[in-house]
């Protein structure tokens, strides 16, 4: 039983009118010597399981290799009960992933511009670390590489609610000029509420060990510190020097307020602070309580979209002949800058275990073939992006494995990511075999 959407044929047609000024373009797995059939019967596999597992209720995969989409497929529904399915042109709320589309080419440019140093003290640029003795000489760096010791994540919710209620000195159900930073419909957020985000990373513990702790706060303050630096605001500044000339138009944050006709895929039924189900505005509650537009979370978009940034990360910051970040900035925030500490991690971007390539598939992160030039990022919300410049092959994952609930972890326990990355590495092997569960 396949839970296809739409055919790859029919993809290349839906897709040619939008794509002919771009530089990618569709074509067949065989033209970049891969084996079509191994590949389409492998991905229906591991894309069925994962349906029948409940990993998601639906999901997409996108390929590109040497410049060419080579796989666009879209498998399920928005949710289980089976109505609304699964399109190549659907939104995604990206979850995670905004750390390395969101802030990261903004503070790769401003890096390149020399008005960020990787290793100043990060409160030479954000002033109210300075008299603080646990964070005043954190680097740029280290925060990029979550080297940082700062604690991987605050609640700011439990700020807003109280015995399952929420505050009215921070959220109002109407605007004003005091709210009007806008979290969900009737839902509006004290404009100062950020301060007080701010206030509270400011305030939290950091460890004295420098070892590698994932932490999303610094990525709440990218934005702003963004702002500072250019004096444009933050989406401005993301739609002028990237998303725009990029051809990227669904690529941005609150995309309900911005009337596409592309389906906008739900994520999880909140029963705490929304009462209902989200769909077209952020998951993440710390980003939505900054008004749905932040740094750790936020941005939405479609495959293709997140394939031509993807793209031109790959390409060392070029894309269609036009050249949007320096070579020797892409050099630098994609290699793993800390592996003495057992770190991984590049500049933002996530990279491979070390040593990934002598691991088993149930072991590794992501797939064992990849190339340890690779690099890329995951979201909770059950989206995954990677790029092998090696094997110049670009790797999109979108699904909502958050419906109706986070508690749903079969994406990770069935390694349905790295199964589905592993295929297109090995797919020119004729003697290949469907994967089992």
């Amino acid at each position: 039983m396949m839970f296809k959407s739409l055919s790859f044929k029919v993809s290349c047609l839906f897709f040619c009118v939008q794509l002919t000024q771009a530089q990618l373009q569709y074509d067949t797995p065989e033209s970049v010597g891969l084996d079509s059939e191994v590949i389409q019967k492998n991905v229906d596999s591991i894309m069925q399981k994962g349906i029948e597992e409940h990993a998601f209720p639906g999901a997409q995969l996108l390929v590109a290799k040497q410049g060419k989409i080579i796989f666009h497929e879209a498998y399920g529904y928005h949710t289980y009960d089976s109505i609304q399915k699964v399109g190549l042109d659907d939104i995604y709320d990206l979850a995670s992933v905004t750390k390395i589309t969101g802030p990261l080419p903004a503070l790769m440019k401003l890096y390149e511009e020399g008005k960020l140093d990787l290793d100043k003290p990060f409160s030479y640029y954000w002033k109210s670390w300075r008299h603080k003795k646990d964070k005043k000489d954190i680097t740029l760096r280290e925060l990029l590489a979550h080297q940082s010791g700062l604690q991987p994540y605050i609640v700011f919710l439990s700020d807003v609610i109280k015995d399952g209620k929420i505050k009215r000195r921070f959220v109002k159900t109407q605007p004003n000029k005091r709210f009007s930073n806008e979290a969900f419909p009737n839902i509006y957020v004290k404009n100062r509420f950020k301060n007080k985000v701010f206030r509270q990373i400011k305030r939290s513990k950091v460890s004295k060990e420098k070892v590698y702790k994932y932490s999303g706060l610094a990525s709440l303050i990218y934005p702003q510190l963004i702002e500072n630096i250019t004096g444009v605001p933050y989406q401005t500044y993301l739609q002028d020097n990237f998303y725009r000339p990029l051809t990227c138009y669904t690529l941005g944050y609150k995309p309900s307020l911005k009337h596409f006709k592309n389906p906008i895929v739900p994520t999880e039924y909140d029963s705490i602070f929304r009462k209902t189900l989200t769909k077209g505005w952020v998951h993440d509650e710390n980003a939505a309580l900054l008004g749905g537009v932040s740094g750790n979370a936020g941005l939405f978009g479609t495959a293709t979209d997140l394939a031509k940034l993807m793209q031109m990360y790959m390409e060392k910051g070029t894309y269609d002949g036009k050249r949007y970040l320096k070579e020797s900035t892409l050099n630098e925030f994609t290699k793993i800058q800390y592996p003495k500490n057992d770190n991984r991690r590049g500049l933002g971007f996530d990279k491979p275990l070390i040593g990934n390539d002598t691991l088993s598939l149930k072991e590794a992160y992501p797939a064992p073939e990849v190339s340890a030039e690779s690099f890329g990022h995951a979201g909770f919300t059950g989206t995954f992006l990677w790029a092998d410049p090696k094997n110049e092959l670009v790797f999109i994952f979108l699904s909502n494995r958050v419906y109706p609930t986070r508690a749903n972890r079969n994406l990770y326990s069935l390694n349905i990511r790295p199964a589905l990355q592993e295929v297109f590495y090995t797919a020119l092997k004729k003697d290949q075999v469907l994967y089992s569960y």
